[in-house]
């Protein structure tokens, strides 16, 4: 028969160890609050998985783990784990048998097709969890901050480009493309100062247009940002700012999945500065 965990004195008052930890949120550092986050939310995989396994899918250390154990009251891992069993348990036995909803998306023979929308699902899952918030907030205030916006992405990632200008438009922010070699591209990689904000776009090995502007925009001091789904890629080595995606697939060419979301995650993120200020643009636009 299973023990029941002790929970800290700090602790009574708090019918379940989520809402204690919900309760004390504002209290801990940002990493602990990641671990936090997951903890609350992912209840059935803290009270069985280690706390090492608990570290990589929160996107953080074991050590912060532990330590967040100890901020709560508990003299280490295994202590917080007990009490998550406990109130895992309590909930299923409340709950009863779960609903089919934990199905796999997909079964065991997928076609082609279903194997291709399992890895962007999986995608978007892996980029989420490799973005640092830290490093979005600063890419959204160099993007709200910039007086100029140059986005550089060729081939296929020219598309990108040219919905990233899009979004930014939408905000009525103004946005040039480099997308091709031309006398026009090159112009606008000479314009680069440091009032500019030079954006690389990059899938695998970056075209060497992308990184002349990101050595160009480093040699001038202006603001760089790389969204790449390489850590090693040259674009990124050049930037301030790195923003990873996931790009794994089945099929012949890579997922762009991962990166839309970033896109448009960033551009959401700009309007959600001042809603207000952006809204009677979005209403005008959606109007047409």
């Amino acid at each position: 028969m299973p023990r029941t965990a002790i929970m800290p004195p700090a602790a009574r008052g708090h019918q379940t160890l989520s809402a204690y930890i919900s309760a004390r949120f504002d209290e801990f550092s940002r990493s602990q609050k990641d671990v936090a986050q997951y903890v609350v939310d992912h209840l059935d995989e803290v009270a069985f998985h280690t706390a090492e396994e608990l570290a990589r899918r929160a996107s953080t250390s074991s050590s912060t783990v532990v330590r967040f154990s100890q901020a709560l009251g508990f003299e280490g891992f295994p202590e917080l784990q007990e009490a998550a069993r406990d109130e895992y348990r309590h909930h299923h036995r409340a709950s009863g048998p779960a609903p089919d909803t934990a199905a796999p998306l997909f079964s065991l023979d997928q076609s082609a097709f279903e194997q291709a929308v399992a890895a962007d699902h999986v995608n978007v899952e892996d980029t989420a969890r490799r973005v640092s918030r830290s490093e979005v907030d600063g890419a959204i205030e160099a993007i709200a901050v910039a007086e100029r916006i140059l986005i550089a992405g060729t081939d296929q990632m020219a598309f990108f480009a040219s919905y990233l200008r899009h979004l930014l438009m939408l905000l009525d922010v103004r946005a040039e493309i480099a997308a091709s070699p031309s006398q026009e591209a090159l112009s606008r990689l000479g314009r680069i100062d440091e009032r500019t904000l030079v954006i690389g776009l990059s899938a695998g090995r970056p075209h060497p247009l992308v990184v002349r502007a990101m050595k160009i925009a480093r040699h001038r001091k202006a603001g760089t940002l790389a969204i790449v789904d390489a850590t090693l890629s040259d674009v990124s080595k050049l930037a301030e700012r790195t923003l990873y995606y996931s790009s794994n697939s089945p099929a012949f060419v890579r997922s762009h999945t991962g990166l839309l979301s970033i896109l448009q995650a960033l551009a959401y993120g700009l309007y959600a500065r001042d809603a207000a200020q952006y809204d009677d643009r979005i209403r005008a636009f959606k109007l047409k």
